[in-house]
């Protein structure tokens, strides 16, 4: 295994610059988008859409990158590809909160506190769970938690790519469940509602339908992630022979302590405000219409901005405190750094967001989904084959198409009424996608945030590039995924509930 995955390192990363990989990804779709074009491929099949809750039959043909349209499209959509491409805006409003915090000392202090409390052995158990529990804010984590993860893993001796590694596992491949409601589940569940109600219009489930699946879930795979860290991710990497930081192991100065005692105080005041904002029945925050604050809300869809001021309050109450930033000049210096050091990865972003554009316009994904969903649908599987079968084909799918909802919405109204009618209950059938779904985003170089992965990645490992972190996240895949699919496989077959009610 261990020659394996460096030899998977060694070739990836003697690959050209994921940018320039990108430039070449452009042009192979512009080639093909043509080809299909010309062979007249298309698709027509039931659709549900998110907005209206309707079934609705679509037909997607292959469109080309290299005819009149094409070209208008490519040439005229630069710009707006590159607004549309929403990981650009939540990475920099992050680092405007998260560079305060980082100038000000608040992220180091944190670390050696959470060192200094937790037991050792339960660092990597305490991470990985954190990651998981983070989809709830959404991207929050991939932003927050696995460079603090990699810092954790430096200030106790330890290999900061380790940390990373069994970070960007729970953030990514475990992204799709949760002990916690998450927006996501709220648009899920009405997807599948709506394909329900294609056999039967009498029933519907609910946001805690796969409750006790997802619960345990969470409880297994934060197991697994963690064995898989410390017991094969960790060994490989040997120890971390990169610069260290000097204030390893050292207890925190009176200075310290009270630029902490200054941030608790700075996010009992973030809370509070926020807590006026959302929690009082028909506050500004809860949904105008039907008054939730989970799902679809004001509050929900702008929660990064929640956890930006969160973490530049109490970043700002922590440097006045231990006296580490003087003014608000200071303050803005820490957000400019911030911003400065995302130049790099934002050209990155720049090539992706016009990649995925062109891929969308061309329908191939939508193509390849139908295609391989309808050549499953007709295989004349058992129940429990085409369960797994239904998961594989999710997990495949996710390389090129990663958004949870858009590929549900089209496989909803095709696997859900097929495997009611085979005796399966519509909340299994949720589950299974949760599991295709989700161990795969750690290695999609698709994933909006694979890229900054490997900038953080580059931080303690110069030469890291797309091949370190495949290689990292590769045991990580396999492993999750197959375990994953046992769990589902017996939960099916024990007639265990999968949520409440």
């Amino acid at each position: 295994m261990e020659r394996v995955l460096d030899t998977i390192e060694r070739v990836g990363n003697k690959v050209p610059h994921p940018a320039v990989i990108f430039v070449a990804l452009i042009a192979i779709v512009m080639v093909l988008s043509h080809v299909f074009y010309l062979l007249g491929a298309s698709v027509t099949y039931e659709t549900i859409n998110p907005e209206t809750h309707k079934l609705e039959q679509t037909t997607s043909a292959a469109k080309s990158l290299l005819t009149g349209e094409g070209l208008r499209f490519m040439f005229a959509g630069v710009v707006q590809h590159f607004m549309d491409f929403t990981a650009v805006g939540v990475i920099i409003v992050a680092m405007l909160g998260v560079g305060v915090a980082d100038a000000a000392g608040l992220v180091g202090a944190l670390i050696r506190k959470l060192v200094a409390v937790a037991p050792a052995r339960a660092l990597t158990y305490i991470l990985v769970f954190v990651g998981i529990l983070s989809s709830i804010a959404a991207d929050a984590g991939y932003l927050v938690l696995i460079p603090l993860a990699a810092a954790a893993y430096l200030t106790v001796g330890r290999h900061p790519l380790a940390g990373l590694a069994a970070s960007f596992a729970g953030v990514a491949a475990v992204f799709t469940v949760n002990i916690l409601i998450k927006p996501l589940d709220g648009i899920l569940t009405e997807i599948t509602n709506d394909a329900i109600h294609i056999m039967a219009p009498e029933r519907s489930i609910d946001l805690t339908a796969n409750f006790w699946f997802s619960a345990a879930s969470v409880v297994m795979l934060t197991l697994v992630v963690s064995l898989i860290s410390d017991k094969l991710i960790e060994p490989r990497l040997g120890a971390y022979t990169g610069e260290k930081p000097a204030t390893t192991g050292a207890k925190l100065s009176p200075e310290e302590s009270r630029g902490l005692k200054f941030a608790f105080w700075g996010l009992v005041g973030v809370l509070v405000f926020f807590g006026l904002l959302a929690l009082p029945p028909g506050a500004p925050l809860r949904n105008p219409e039907t008054g939730a604050l989970v799902g679809d809300s004001p509050f929900m869809n702008g929660l990064i901005v929640a956890i930006t001021l969160l973490f530049l309050v109490t970043g700002a109450a922590y440097g006045i405190g231990a006296g580490t930033l003087k003014n608000s000049v200071d303050v803005i210096k820490a957000m400019e750094k911030a911003v400065a050091g995302l130049g790099g990865l934002i050209f990155l972003l720049f090539i992706i967001s016009q990649f995925i554009a062109l891929f969308t316009y061309t329908n191939m994904a939508t193509i390849a989904a139908v295609k391989v969903g309808d050549a499953l649908e007709h295989a004349g599987l058992g129940a429990l084959p085409l369960l797994v079968g239904f998961v594989l084909v999710v997990a495949v799918l996710d390389l090129i198409m990663t958004g949870a909802i858009p590929k549900w919405a089209i496989f909803a109204p095709v696997f859900v009424p097929l495997l009611m009618r085979l005796n399966v209950d519509p909340e299994a059938v949720l589950a299974a996608y949760r599991v295709g779904d989700g161990p795969f985003n750690a290695i999609s170089p698709l994933n909006a945030y694979f890229a900054l992965i490997v900038t953080f990645a580059q931080k303690y490992q110069k030469d890291a590039g797309v091949g370190t972190v495949v290689a990292l996240m590769l045991p990580y895949v396999i492993i999750v995924f197959a375990m994953w699919i046992a769990l589902l496989v017996a939960w099916q077959v024990l007639g265990l509930p999968w949520g409440l009610g």
